[in-house]
């Protein structure tokens, strides 16, 4: 199994030698909603009767691993899929039961700590005066975006050059996932982000993890995954997960400026 070899480095962090299927707390360093991702398939499987073990291998494949699932050369993704980009694969993938809810994700909304005014944004007019950057490819993201009726959303495919635009403040402002580190700032190498405090914004779609149908064992692997995700939603182990790893939130004192 191709996983993205950051959240590889995470996952072997997070377990530190323990066995991935006594994972009961999700809190701590290097925890991140890819990594909670694959702890819960992992158990979700193995509840379900699933009882193949996996190798992994670093890559950075995201792309290709969706085609290679499509042709049944890979079993399944360890990383959850946007309902809305799933969809668009059904005839050759499965598609489980949501992770997360639809309703439930919101991202948090970075910007250059040197920005002049974007850390003043309290409404969605004052967010609408500005520009962000985001991929089509994301389709969710994009979206939620397009639907903002923002200054301008400009398209940049690379996540790393997404945030060094907005770093170097070419553009306002970008999403990214909340986190469990209690820090309002995201250092990487020379990039500098910082979130707007108390805002956030909903992306209105579930995620959900997709199986090959051509791969020879597919059928049987969809099939105890949506077993397993049924027993750990029923146990509240899959929300807790999420919550404990900061990546659902309690919106009570946040204000989601596109909330329905």
């Amino acid at each position: 199994m191709f996983i993205r070899d950051d959240v590889l480095e995470n996952y072997y962090n997070f377990l530190k030698g323990r066995d991935v299927l006594s994972i009961r707390n999700f809190s701590g360093e290097f925890i991140r909603r890819d990594v909670v991702d694959m702890i819960l398939l992992q158990q979700a499987l193995k509840i379900g009767g699933f009882n193949m073990e996996f190798d992994y291998a670093p890559g950075r494949l995201n792309f290709r691993n969706t085609r290679m699932l499509e042709e049944g050369k890979l079993l399944l993704s360890f990383d959850s899929y946007w309902l809305q980009d799933a969809k668009l694969l059904s005839e050759d993938l499965y598609i489980s039961e949501p992770v997360i809810r639809k309703g439930e994700y919101h991202a948090a909304i970075y910007a250059s700590p040197k920005h002049p005014t974007i850390f003043n944004v309290s409404t969605i007019e004052d967010l609408r005066k500005h520009t962000a950057v985001s991929t089509p490819k994301w389709k969710t993201d994009w979206a939620t975006l397009q639907a903002l009726n923002l200054k301008e959303l400009i398209h940049e495919d690379e996540w790393v050059s997404q945030a060094k635009m907005v770093s170097l403040r070419l553009v306002d402002f970008i999403m990214m996932p909340f986190t469990s580190e209690g820090s309002n700032t995201y250092h990487l190498e020379s990039i500098k982000l910082q979130h707007i405090p108390n805002t956030a914004l909903l992306l209105n779609d579930s995620r959900h993890f997709v199986v090959s149908k051509k791969h020879p064992l597919g059928n049987e692997a969809f099939t105890s995954l949506n077993k397993g995700l049924t027993v750990l939603r029923k146990e509240n182990r899959i929300t807790s997960a999420y919550k404990e790893a900061g990546f659902l939130i309690d919106t009570t004192n946040i204000k989601v400026l596109n909330a329905q």
